[in-house]
């Protein structure tokens, strides 16, 4: 039975993955990409707010024909002895061309607005920059969490595959002790049905296994069809280290977590928009120069520069002294929204110590359920032992024999599910202290 099971594994020809893999392609995945996307699309939004602070240079070029048809029109002359008359004058048609060519210049001098606009977009661009570091461990630690699924159905399966093979032997022995006259037919039937629903649990966690390829390939944005193995980490063969302290997590999580990197760019902000709401109570200079050269026959337009020029600036200056109390209204509007930004930062600051708190309860949680689940499985290991000699001396039933084989397989799975929520346990802390990717600046 478990040649057939692990035949059926490898006909999948899983594709290995290691912990660092899932770690590495999580920070990579769909969900982290589109967020460093949306950080450089903020980058270009603080390049379109510097565009108005250089000069502005426009290029023009025209050319047109009038048509003029036959006109009539009066002209009044004077005439000898004084007076004056209307003299008609006929005009024919004429067709007139114009061509033209201009370049204008204009420059900001002060606008406080456009220079808070411009330092906004650069608090965003940070709050970008945060919210991709932060959906980046949010998808590692997922992705981690799934590995660990993976890798937990797969011990599971082996913890169970032995105590298949734990059956088997009982069932060798049963049916031994059966042959020899020791035992009755009854004790080598009922191994016979343990052996059954041991290999019965093996098959029905292939679908759970199944499933757990598929949450994990996907995620890692792999072809949802792979099958894939998760290789041991090596975290069940030895100690779990031990949890930091609860004062160094939250010191850590205070000055490395992205999420509050975010919120204080988006408090800083919504302090900005006050700026730009306050500017519309000053004044705005600016500078603008034009030049233009047209006429209306192409022989002199384009081979005598020197005519048909004009040349223009000047120097402007607006300030809006009463806009009907629009500038207040924004201005107060936007300390409102400030205040929001500030309220929402000391929330999530707080949010944040308590998330610490918890994950920092529940690694020490599992840390000591995991010591306990250890003690559990060698008092159950030597309980089997001690049901197997008697079993062999013929002083006991194979019923003894399975409820101390069940209880050590249940000690193992508990073992087992302990020692990977210590991981996971562990990796949740690290991601509410912002501590996932240590290298790299928060």
């Amino acid at each position: 039975m478990n040649a057939l099971v692990l035949a059926a594994v490898l006909a999948a020809n899983p594709t290995p993955i290691t912990l660092e893999d899932a770690r590495v392609r999580s920070r990579e995945n769909t969900q982290a990409l589109t967020a460093v996307l949306q950080a450089s699309s903020a980058e270009q939004d603080v390049r379109v707010a510097r565009s108005s602070l250089l000069p502005q240079v426009g290029f023009r070029a025209g050319a047109s024909v009038n048509y003029v048809g036959p006109q009539r029109s009066y002209s009044i002359v004077p005439v000898p002895g004084g007076g004056f008359e209307q003299l008609p004058i006929d005009t024919p048609e004429a067709t007139i061309p114009g061509i033209s060519l201009g370049v204008s210049v204009s420059q900001l001098i002060y606008d406080r607005a456009v220079w808070a606009r411009l330092e906004q977009s650069g608090a965003q661009l940070e709050a970008t920059r945060g919210q991709a570091l932060e959906q980046r461990d949010t998808s590692e630690l997922e992705g981690i969490q799934r590995f660990f699924a993976l890798f937990r159905t797969q011990a599971t399966i082996q913890v169970l595959e032995a105590n298949v093979r734990r059956s088997e032997q009982q069932l060798e022995r049963a049916q031994a002790l059966f042959q020899a006259g020791r035992v009755g037919k009854a004790e080598e039937l009922s191994a016979q049905v343990n052996l059954g629903n041991d290999r019965i649990a093996v098959v029905t966690r292939q679908s759970q296994l199944a499933t757990d390829q598929v949450r994990l390939v996907t995620w890692l944005a792999m072809p949802g069809a792979e099958a894939a193995v998760a290789v041991d980490p090596g975290v069940l063969n030895q100690p779990p280290a031990p949890a930091p302290s609860l004062d160094m997590a939250l010191q850590e999580a205070r000055s490395r977590r992205p999420l509050l990197r975010v919120l204080r760019q988006q408090l800083r902000a919504a302090e900005l928009q006050e700026s730009i709401a306050r500017a519309g109570y000053l004044p705005r200079l600016s500078l603008s120069g034009n030049f233009q050269h047209a006429g209306p026959d192409p022989e002199i337009f384009f081979t005598r520069p020197d005519r048909q020029n004009s040349v223009s600036g000047g120097i402007t200056l607006s300030w809006d002294l009463f806009n009907g109390f629009t500038t207040q209204a924004q201005t107060r509007r936007a300390q409102y929204q400030s205040r929001i930004s500030e309220l929402n930062l000391q929330q999530s600051e707080r949010e944040l110590e308590g998330a610490v708190r918890q994950a920092h309860e529940a690694l020490m949680t599992q840390l000591a359920a995991t010591e306990l689940a250890e003690a559990n499985r060698k008092a159950a290991a030597d309980a089997l032992t001690l049901a197997e000699e008697r079993f062999n001396a013929g002083v006991s039933s194979t019923l003894e024999v399975r409820d101390a084989q069940l209880k050590l397989t249940q000690s193992e799975l508990t073992l087992l599910e302990n020692r990977i929520d210590v991981e996971i346990a562990r990796f949740a802390l690290m991601r509410a202290m912002g501590t996932l990717a240590p290298g790299e600046a928060k």
